[in-house]
């Protein structure tokens, strides 16, 4: 995720505040001198980091903590402040009618957003329509042809076609039952004269009521320049981040937001057009201060079960009353597989990213997938009746699902073993009433019996 670093060396120069009431210059200047690393490893511009940076020396040396405040809580609040005035509210994006023009260099994931952002519309209840101008890159109709049609959303395009503009205004006509137009332009491999030129034509053309700059977020110290000239060109509303599925930190992107005086729009991660994240800023900050965000969390899960349910024809809440199957457990897996990576899931729970989180080896997230879909090829040799009753599988059907899936006999009573210790929190969930699930939930948000929430401090709190 965006600035990893400073969520782990942040964290644990705040840690040496704990117990702290007040604060001396050396307290802020380590706190400081840590936000400047990180930032800056994470290619953020350099006046940037000094400027932001400076900003919280003064005010954690300036402003008394509340009544009843400790010194580290004042000054996480302080780096909280600067971080989202920074970053900004999200870009706004009214679900009404409305024209989005894409902005980017080749290779910033431009193709992949229209179709991306098309799909999130059309999640929202609105009718949108992806329009291709790319005339420069190969395959670029394709790709986007393709993506559309993941998306399931209107598209338009036209490959024999040379002239980008006309393709545009074709286009709305085209699509015109549509609500929302996505039109996406081509990029170049730097900011030449003629990429300028056309995207300065198109957007002359389609008369767009935003326009959004793509930044991949491994762009780095190129951001600045990048970002100024679009904004010359056209004007920039808001900013896409791209690729975070990735190791890049993000940083350009946060130049980028400066430097156009917009603000962030989407998050995208991943290849498939699920991956994207509308930008909010407390979530975002949240997470990026180790503290988690449950509100993606929440609606990543209720996604992936929807999803599910529908191809499986599965109903969750029966699982939750009646006997747990193997089945309940394959559905369940296949849903956590929707969510993305599972190291992206764990970042955004309170207490398991950040610090924990870099204490894991490298691969440990990809060994854990790797774990699931082994599970899942094991299941596919199995029965229905099994499936249905795993404790009627004996040696020899062991033997035999084994043989089946190309795995050794210890892997499938791997599998049980996880089987019947997922059984036994099913049924302990069962036993859950509303409040022992709200005391859980609290707990899980740091409110409560110590650890590493902030209770109801500021933006952190109810």
């Amino acid at each position: 995720m965006v600035l990893d670093n400073l969520g782990s060396s942040l964290r644990e120069s705040l840690d040496d505040l704990r117990g702290k009431s007040r604060i001396d210059e050396e307290d802020v200047e380590r706190v400081v001198k840590e936000i400047q690393r990180s930032l800056l490893s994470a290619d953020v511009e350099t006046g940037l980091v000094m400027q932001l940076s400076n900003d919280i020396e003064q005010r954690a040396l300036d402003e008394e903590p509340p009544g009843g405040t400790t010194a580290r809580d004042h000054v996480l609040k302080i780096v909280y402040e600067e971080l989202v005035g920074l970053v900004g509210e999200s870009t706004e994006l009214p679900l009404e009618e409305q024209t989005v023009l894409l902005a980017g260099l080749q290779g910033s994931g431009k193709t992949t957003t229209a179709a991306k952002m098309a799909w999130w519309f059309s999640k929202k209840g609105l009718r949108p329509a992806v329009i291709q101008t790319d005339t420069f890159r190969p395959g670029a109709y394709d790709q986007a042809k393709q993506m559309a049609d993941r998306a399931e959303v209107s598209f338009y395009g036209d490959p024999d076609a040379e002239d980008p503009v006309q393709i545009a205004r074709d286009g709305l006509d085209a699509t015109a039952e549509a609500d929302v137009h996505i039109v996406d332009t081509a990029g170049r491999h730097a900011l030449e004269d003629d990429l300028i030129a056309e995207i300065e034509e198109i957007e002359a053309a389609v008369d767009p009521d935003r326009s959004l700059l793509v930044i991949d977020a491994a762009i780095g110290q190129g951001a600045k320049k990048q970002a100024s000239e679009f904004e010359r060109a056209i004007g920039i509303d808001g900013v896409v981040i791209t690729k975070l599925d990735g190791t890049a930190k993000g940083g350009g992107a946060l130049t980028a937001v400066n430097e156009t005086d917009s603000s962030i729009a989407f998050l995208g991660s991943g290849e498939t057009v699920q991956d994207i994240e509308r930008f909010e800023p407390n979530g975002f900050i949240s997470r990026l201060l180790g503290m988690g965000d449950l509100k993606q969390l929440s609606e990543r899960v209720e996604r992936a079960m929807e999803e599910t349910q529908e191809e499986e024809d599965w109903d969750p809440e029966d699982m939750m009353e009646g006997e747990f199957t193997m089945i309940d457990m394959r559905n369940q897996m296949k849903a956590m597989d929707r969510m993305g990576p599972l190291d992206q899931v764990f970042d955004m729970i309170p207490g398991l990213g950040g610090g924990l989180m870099d204490q894991l080896p490298d691969d440990a997230m990809d060994v854990t997938q790797d774990r699931m879909r082994g599970f899942e090829t094991i299941m596919d040799s199995m029965t229905d009746e099994e499936l249905e009753d795993p404790n009627q599988i004996g040696q020899q059907r062991k033997e035999r699902i084994a043989r089946g899936a190309g795995v050794e006999e210890a892997q499938v009573e791997e599998l049980l073993e996880q089987f019947r210790m997922m059984k036994r929190t099913m049924e302990q969930f069962q036993g859950m009433g509303e409040g022992d699930m709200q005391r859980m939930m609290q707990k899980m948000q740091g409110g409560g019996g110590g650890g590493g929430g902030l209770g109801g401090m500021g933006p952190f709190g109810d």
